[in-house]
This record gives structure tokens, sequence and C-alpha cells, in this order.
């Protein structure tokens, strides 16, 4: 009887909320959002370090014929549809503050985009300076910064009687990193390396979204079903506890149909997105994102088993499972919208805590920072996911983490279930903390 009424419950919460008509925008606006939030940024990044021509002035005081050899190093990694526009002005050092205040003009009438001092210290290969409107351009000034360093670089090697061809070939030497990841279960491709950062950002990002979303789903029923006192008539019929597992229950459900629609749909969608990364990739020269990188990158899926994706999914339904009758909890215990923002804030803190982690963890998913808070029972719903999809995970810290999800759901799930059993049918002023013990202790 018991086990019928849960899923009449589940039931009704599930198709409540699979037929709506946000649950459809959702599921066609979340995979063009997570597409956006996997895509345009890495759009965004190559669009800034692709470089334009150089359009600048040299103002060369070194006397050693620097500035003539920076102008030949941009314009070798220049390609013929967009030439430099590079004014070599060769002065002594004594007239740099007249030649810059002719080229500040210069600038400031938009001649040209901005101006490079090379003097005596940049013979020695220790520094040289621009003044411009690409002073903020990565791209721009990592290509130019790149010919300065090879073009004193080249000077200094020469003065040194060096062969010049030994020389050009010291200084265009570009050597390249190829790394791969090495586990238990075998090697995997650099592409598939590279695939799986955006991968475990994605997942961070599902995890986070979905905890939040559908808590809130939660919640919102909660405090509907209370406000409109549908509460108590279901409670006649069935206890609450099992309105709490079925609630729960139910709008996971929902939450775990339109995971599945966003990945699918993302995963149609990068599909087409993937090629148009790949041909933005610079080639190799100068001016390239990263100096000797291929030119093209290889796209590829990341180096995910089906084992980790059962695991990632194990991690969603415990949080969500902590995270949902932490909601309930707490729209049994309110009145209105406006108490429940109030009253969410320590559960939301706790959710925003763990989104403060994902950074840390891609950067070094190793770290004591990110062990620890992989296996803090909070956090680990997120951060547990994003270092799997990175880097092998001890079976003991998997272990540890698993084993303190479970055990905070079962104590979140208690904890739950008696303020829900005496708040759901309380109306009016909102409860003290003391009043919230009490009837954990009489529940």
């Amino acid at each position: 009887m018991v086990r019928a009424k849960l899923w009449a419950v589940i039931r009704r919460e599930y198709l409540e909320r699979v037929q709506t008509r946000w649950f459809l925008i959702g599921c066609l606006i979340g995979p063009l959002l997570i597409t956006g939030v996997l895509f345009v940024p890495a759009w965004l990044t190559l669009r800034n370090l692709r470089a334009d021509p150089a359009n600048l002035i040299v103002i060369d005081a070194t006397g050693a014929g620097l500035g003539n050899r920076l102008r030949a190093s941009l314009d070798s990694a220049a390609t013929p549809n967009a030439p430099n526009k590079v004014d070599v002005r060769v002065t002594p050092p004594a007239g740099i503050a007249a030649a810059e205040s002719l080229a500040t003009r210069a600038v400031v009438t938009k001649e040209v985009d901005g101006y490079v001092v090379l003097d005596a210290s940049t013979l020695r290969g220790e520094r040289a300076r621009y003044a411009g409107r690409k002073a903020t351009a990565v791209g721009d000034m990592r290509r130019l910064e790149t010919a300065l360093r090879q073009t004193s670089l080249s000077q200094r090697l020469e003065h040194a009687n060096l062969n010049p061809a030994l020389v050009d070939s010291l200084t265009r030497s570009r050597l390249v990193l190829e790394s791969e990841r090495l586990t238990e279960q075998g090697r995997g491709s650099d592409a598939s390396r590279r695939a799986n950062t955006p991968f475990a950002m994605a997942v961070a990002f599902l995890l986070y979204t979905c905890m939040v979303l559908y808590g809130q789903a939660v919640l919102r029923g909660v405090l509907e079903e209370k406000s409109t006192r549908v509460a108590e008539v279901v409670v006649s019929s069935v206890s609450p506890e099992t309105l709490l597992a079925g609630k729960v229950l139910g709008v996971g459900a929902v939450g775990l149909t339109q995971q599945i629609i966003w990945v699918a749909a993302t995963l149609y969608l990068s599909s087409f997105t993937a090629p148009v990364i790949a041909r933005m990739v610079p080639s190799t020269g100068a001016g390239s994102m990263t100096p000797g990188a291929p030119t093209t990158m290889a796209m590829s899926m990341p180096d995910v088993h089906i084992g980790s994706l059962l695991l990632i999914l194990l991690f969603f339904i415990l949080g969500y499972g902590v995270y949902s009758s932490l909601y309930a909890a707490v729209g049994a215990t309110v009145n209105s919208e406006q108490e429940a923002q109030q009253a969410l804030a320590p559960i939301l803190l706790l959710i925003v805590s763990s989104a403060l982690f994902i950074q840390p963890a891609m950067l070094n998913p190793t770290s004591t920072l990110a062990r620890v808070a992989s296996m803090f029972p909070f956090s680990a719903p997120v951060i547990m996911p994003l270092r799997m999809s990175l880097v092998p995970i001890p079976p003991w810290e998997m272990a540890v983490s698993i084993l303190g999800l479970v055990i905070a759901l079962i104590a979140v799930i208690l904890l739950a279930a008696r303020i829900y059993r005496v708040g759901l049918l309380m109306y009016g002023k909102r409860p003290t903390l003391g009043e919230i013990a009490r009837w954990v202790r009489q529940a």
C-alpha cells in the first residue's frame, strides 16, 4: 500500500512538471545555453588571440638596426592578405622623447595603433616599451613580445660571432610538448585529454545548475501545497514521509530526464561547433596562439568510460537527494516566497561554496584543496565528478566521498522528514530555530 501511494505521488510530481510549457522551453534553451557556455568563451579567446596586422611605429634607438629586424620578424608571420604597416624611425638615445611625442600624436590621430621604443636595455634582452590602443589585445601583444624576443636574441647571438644560419635556426626553434594521459585503463590521446577539460566544465555546470533549479522546484511545490491547503487533504491519505519521498523522487526524475535531453542535444550541437573552433586555431608562427601549435586542433570525444558516467550519475542522485530534502524542509517551515528566500540562505551558501572550488579543482585537480572538497559531502556532488573527468581518483577517495554522501543523505532525510511532518500543517508566523529543534525532538 505504501509503495502504491509513493508511486502515485512520484507519478503526479513527474507528469505535472513534464507536461508544462516551461519544461519544453527548458529542454530547448538548456542545450543552447550549455553549448554557448562551452563554445562562446573558446570562440572569443581564439578571436582575441588571433593577431591583427601590425600598424605601428618602431622607435629604434639601439644603433644596431634592431628596428628593421623587428619589422622583418613581424612580416614573416603576417599573411599576404593582411600585410603589416611598420614604420621604423631610427633616432639617437637623446632623441627618444621627441620621437615619442611625434608617435603619440600619430596614435591620437589614429594614423597608427601604437609605437614601440627600442633602446640599449632592449639590446641587452631586458625590456622594450609599447604604448598604443592595443595594449590590452592579448594576441597582438603576444605576437609583438615573441617577435621582440626573437630579434633581441638573434642580435645578441650574432654579436657573439655565431653563424647567422645557426642563429636563425635557434631563434625560430619551436618545441612542442605533447602530453598523454596514462591510467590503469590504458593510454589516452592528447586530443582526448584536451576534450576532458570542457567535458569536466560541462559536468560541473550541469550538476550545480540542476541541484539549484530542481531543489527550488521541490521547495516551491511544498510551499504551494501548504499555501493552498492542499497538503491537508493529501496527508489525510498519505503519510508526510511518503509525500516527501515522492516529491523528491518525482522532481528528481524530471531533472534526470531533462539532463539526458540536454546531454544528447549538446552532443549533437557540438558536432557543428567543434569544426568551427578547429578552423579558428591559428597556424604556426610568431602570431600563433601557442608557438609551435599544430595548424588544426584534433577534436575528439573525452576520455571518459561508462563506469565514470555511472559514478557521475550516482553523485547527481546523492547530491540532489541531500539538497532537495533540505529545500523541502525549508518549504515546510515558511509561508511565502519572501520567507523562503531568507530561510534558504544557509543552503545556498553551501551550494555556492561548492561552486567556488570549481576553478581551483580545474587548475590543480590533485591539490589538497580539491581532494578535501571532493570528499566533503556538500561539495562532493560537484567537485568529485569534475576531478573524475580530469584525473584518475584513488579508490579510497572515491569510497570516502560516496560513503560521506550516503551518510549525509540519510541524516538529512531523517531531519527533513521530522521537520516536514510538523511544518507542513503549521501556518502563521515563521518558526524559530528553537521551535524547529523541538519539532525534530518530538517527531
